[in-house]
């Protein structure tokens, strides 16, 4: 996704593109920047080496308008870089992962940051037991594993990054894992110590929690799961601070959109928004939903193919391109 400044400016990544010289011809990926008359301008292109290689996670804005983010690969020993992008488009590698013990791989949703400075994210896999990590690096640039995961009922692959709250305890989701082996729902307090606050069966209550949480004030999260529900095309949940899931929506992967995996973010109303790679009403290229507190979905978009071609349908229709 993207990040927007006081201008209305965005900024976000590509995984691929920029130097098509690089990467196999497919390129690197880049940092970019739109301002509000759609002009875009590259910030930054990856070159696949030490630099860094497939910025799969966004960015985030300090408050001297440096930008930070990750990448899935690359970097010194090519296991992935957390790197710093300055006001003058100059990028300075702040941590190279190296697979054990501090993890490899960092996951989709980039890095967040406290007050003091200090920057915290996941990694899909390395640590001691190969199945990921939570880390922070603070300001000087030292990196403290807080969490290794066993891949076990703890969890495993923590693919989407973690939240705050008020009191400085960190959420996140597994996408494996857990006493159901579909992935958990996790807490790390102030002391880093991990509670599971849900463990996904497979079942109705969903499969591979995907995406970022969102949290409400009074502690409750909401989040999506990529498959599972009563028709295996992933659901929209919330868990309460007593580890009960409701599942709020299911999808069926027909006009409403199936396998939700970028998560939820919230409005003041309590409304979830997100986002489905796959049904719709065209193209089954995916949808933008809305889903209020009595779990009723609204899709406020559904995304067509371009000139290309469609992709055959999950459920066998062969719809024209848009």
């Amino acid at each position: 996704g993207v990040i927007r400044d006081e201008s209305g400016n965005l900024y976000g990544t590509t995984t691929n593109g920029g130097d098509l010289s690089a990467c196999n011809g497919s390129g690197c990926g880049v940092v970019y920047k739109v301002d509000r008359l759609g002009n875009e301008t590259v910030l930054y292109t990856f070159t696949g080496g030490t630099d860094g290689n497939s910025p799969y996670a966004g960015v985030i804005r300090d408050e001297e308008c440096n930008l930070y983010g990750t990448t899935y690969s690359g970097g010194p020993v090519n296991l992935g870089a957390l790197y710093k992008l300055d006001t003058t488009s100059h990028e300075t590698v702040l941590n190279a992962f190296t697979s054990s013990p501090d993890g490899s791989g960092p996951a989709y949703s980039g890095v967040i940051h406290d007050p003091a400075g200090n920057l915290y994210g996941t990694t899909s896999s390395g640590g001691t037991a190969d199945a990921g990590v939570v880390y922070k690096l603070d300001p000087d640039g030292h990196e403290v594993v807080l969490y290794t995961f066993t891949g076990g009922a703890d969890g495993g692959s923590p693919l989407y990054g973690v939240i705050p709250d008020a009191a400085g305890n960190l959420y996140g989701t597994t996408e494996s894992g857990g006493t159901g082996g579909a992935g958990v729902v996790f807490k790390l307090d102030t002391s880093w110590k991990q509670t599971v606050l849900y463990s996904f069966t497979g079942g109705t209550d969903g499969s591979g929690p995907s995406g970022s949480l969102a949290i409400d004030s009074a502690g409750n999260l909401y989040g999506t799961a990529a498959s599972g529900g009563t028709a295996n095309h992933g659901v929209v949940y919330k868990l309460d601070t007593l580890g009960h899931e409701t599942v709020l929506y299911n999808f069926t992967d027909g006009a409403d959109g199936g396998d939700p995996a970028g998560g939820v973010v919230r409005d003041a109303a309590g409304n979830l928004y997100g986002t489905t790679i796959f049904g719709g009403s065209a193209c089954c290229a995916g949808v933008v939903f809305k889903v209020d507190m009595s779990g009723n979905e609204t899709v406020l978009y559904s995304f067509a193919c371009g000139a290309g071609g469609c992709a055959t349908c999950r459920w066998g229709a062969n719809p024209t391109p848009a």
